[in-house]
C-alpha cells in the first residue's frame, strides 16, 4: 500500500482512516493535505497583472486535495487497494505537474509583462527625452542674449532706440530741474 502512495507523500502529507461500518465492510479514506505553496501560484498576480494573466481557479487548488475513500469487504479491499491507490496517484501526479508547469507559466508571464511595461517606460521616456531636445535647440557657443535684454539703452527688435533722457537746469532757479525725454517733459521743483 505505501509503494504505491510514494509518489503522493513525497510532495503531500497524507491522512488515511479505516473504519469498520458493519461486521463485514471496511471503509478506507486517504486525504492528502493541502499546502501553503498550493495558493501562493495566484498571489504572484498583482493587481496590474488580472487583466493580462488567468489565476488558477480555486476548484483546480482543492483538487489537490481531493480525498479517494474505498468501501468493501476486507477481502476487496486488500485485493483492490494497490490498483485503486496506484490509479489515485498516478491522477494525483499528473494533476500536480499541471499545476506546477500553470504556476510557471503565470511567474513566466508576471515577468515578461513588466519587462514589457518597463521597455515602454523607458521608450517613452527616450521619445519624450527626443523631443524636448529638437523643440529646444541647444544655443551655439558664440550666441548670447539679445542686448535689449540686458541693456535699457538698446532698443527691442521693431522699436526704435530712445535718447537717454536729459537734465536741464533752469539759470534763474538752479534747484528746477527739467527731465526731457522724447515723448513727455516732467519737471521738478
Amino acid at each position: 500500500m505505501f509503494t504505491e502512495l510514494k509518489k503522493l507523500i513525497a510532495r503531500r502529507s497524507l491522512t488515511i482512516t479505516v473504519a469498520v461500518l458493519d461486521n463485514e465492510h471496511v471503509r478506507v479514506n486517504v486525504v492528502p493535505h493541502a499546502r501553503p505553496e498550493d495558493k501562493k501560484v495566484n498571489e504572484q498576480i498583482s493587481y496590474s497583472h488580472k487583466n493580462e494573466v488567468a489565476s488558477v481557479p480555486d476548484e483546480a487548488i482543492k483538487a489537490l486535495t481531493t480525498p479517494i475513500s474505498i468501501t468493501g469487504t476486507a477481502e476487496e479491499v486488500d485485493e483492490k487497494l494497490p490498483g485503486i491507490l496506484l490509479q489515485y496517484v498516478d491522477s494525483h501526479v499528473t494533476l500536480q505537474n499541471s499545476f506546477d508547469r500553470a504556476s510557471n507559466e503565470i511567474a513566466e508571464a508576471v515577468k515578461a509583462i513588466d519587462e514589457r511595461n518597463k521597455a515602454k517606460a523607458k521608450e517613452k521616456a527616450a521619445k519624450k527625452d527626443d523631443k524636448s531636445q529638437k523643440e529646444e535647440p541647444k544655443p551655439e557657443a558664440d550666441e548670447t542674449l539679445p542686448l535689449w535684454w540686458t541693456d535699457k539703452s538698446a532698443a527691442a527688435p521693431g522699436t526704435q532706440p530712445q535718447p537717454a533722457p536729459m537734465a536741464i537746469v533752469d539759470a534763474a532757479n538752479p534747484t528746477s530741474q527739467t527731465l526731457l525725454t522724447q515723448s513727455s517733459e516732467v519737471t521738478q521743483q
